[in-house]
């Protein structure tokens, strides 16, 4: 039987990335994002590409009742989820002191709550199967502040800490937990610097480490991936 990987914000970047990778991996894959027509095109080029299942949903997860449709609609197309990727995010820059109000509470319920409550809606049977792999897509933002990061290094270290707590509780019970902190990587967050290509990673690249540590034998697991530009942080 196939298996089932589970990617938020799937349609670009390193979401889509993770797409690609799992499905030229035999995997069926779950996807949502804030945007149908995408979500349509990428069902298509990866059902034409591998000839996987693919279920998609347009889906707003700094709401709750859609976080969790998110899940309903998961649990009614596949038996077993054995991957999940909490990758959705969002990133409005200001600074704590003069960052447009609403921006902490925005970015908690999308990059923290949204993950917080998948994670709990497929993590009970990961438990009673002692299988599986949760993947929060934290930042180097959580480990280390910048000036105009405001809020959004408020919510990443907040997903950090959340990951951490996670890979302690399943210990016992064989479901692995990794928190992926990339930096500067060539996405939509980044259209129209004027920075040069080579000054940021590649997102198949972040994919690529993904997979690396979804490999490793089940008597080991790779709690935190921290990944920067060559060149360094910009």
């Amino acid at each position: 039987m196939s298996k089932t990987a589970i990617i938020t914000g799937g349609t670009k970047g390193i979401g889509k990335s993770l797409v690609k990778l799992f499905s030229s991996k035999g995997f069926n894959i779950g996807v949502c994002s804030r945007n149908l027509e995408e979500l349509h095109s990428l069902k298509d080029e990866i059902t034409e590409a591998y000839g996987n299942e693919v279920f998609v949903m347009r889906a707003d997860l700094s709401e709750r009742t859609e976080v969790e449709y998110f899940v309903k609609y998961i649990k009614e197309h596949t038996k077993e989820v054995d991957v999940l990727v909490n990758n959705a995010g969002l990133y409005i820059p200001g600074q704590v002191h003069n960052e447009k109000d609403g921006a902490l509470e925005e970015m908690i319920n999308t990059n923290l709550y949204s993950a917080y409550h998948l994670t709990r809606g497929f993590i009970g049977d990961m438990k009673k199967r002692k299988k599986g792999h949760v993947f929060n897509m934290c930042s180097t933002a959580s480990i280390m502040p910048y000036v105009n990061g405001g809020s959004y290094c408020i919510s990443k270290y907040a997903m950090l800490g959340m990951t951490k707590v996670l890979r302690e509780e399943m210990k016992e019970f064989g479901v692995r937990v990794t928190a992926v902190m990339p930096g500067a990587t060539l996405t939509a967050s980044w259209e129209g610097t004027d920075l040069p290509e080579s000054r940021f990673m590649d997102p198949d690249d972040v994919a690529d480490a993904v997979w690396n540590a979804y490999e490793m034998s089940d008597r080991t697991v790779i709690e935190e991936i921290l990944m920067r530009p060559q060149l360094g942080d910009l």
